[in-house]
């Protein structure tokens, strides 16, 4: 199965649709997007704008969903970025925090306020 996005005039991805293998597989056996894109038109309309994921993030950098970014000049999706302070990564086409997340096998979270990683506080004592 193939997996198509539809983009709005912002490159932001407003629906995703999956299209049989045949569809995009043209006479010498080869997938081809454009096969796919011409798919997808047909059944939406000729003035939408589609492109290609890959569930396995093979190509475009990121499985591609709802609010996801097209970013032609890095052939990437990039997904909303998560916090104001987050850093966007051309490299990964991914949000980087202000610092690292501890890596002590603890669980942590975001705290943006404080612009730093917290762990939960403990349960009350029953």
């Amino acid at each position: 199965m193939a997996h198509f996005v539809e983009l709005n005039e912002n490159n932001v991805v407003i629906r995703g649709v999956v299209v049989n293998n045949p569809v995009i597989t043209d006479e010498q056996g080869l997938e081809r997007e454009e096969l796919g894109i011409a798919f997808c038109k047909s059944l939406y309309g000729e003035e939408t704008i589609w492109k290609q994921t890959s569930y396995n993030a093979r190509f475009r950098k990121h499985y591609a969903m709802n609010g996801y970014t097209y970013d032609e000049s890095l052939d990437a999706f990039i997904p909303p970025k998560p916090f104001p302070s987050w850093i966007f990564n051309r490299s990964t086409a991914d949000w980087d925090p202000p610092t690292p997340k501890p890596n002590d096998g603890k669980f942590y979270f975001w705290n943006e306020q404080a612009k730093r990683w917290d762990s939960p506080p403990p349960p009350p004592n029953p």
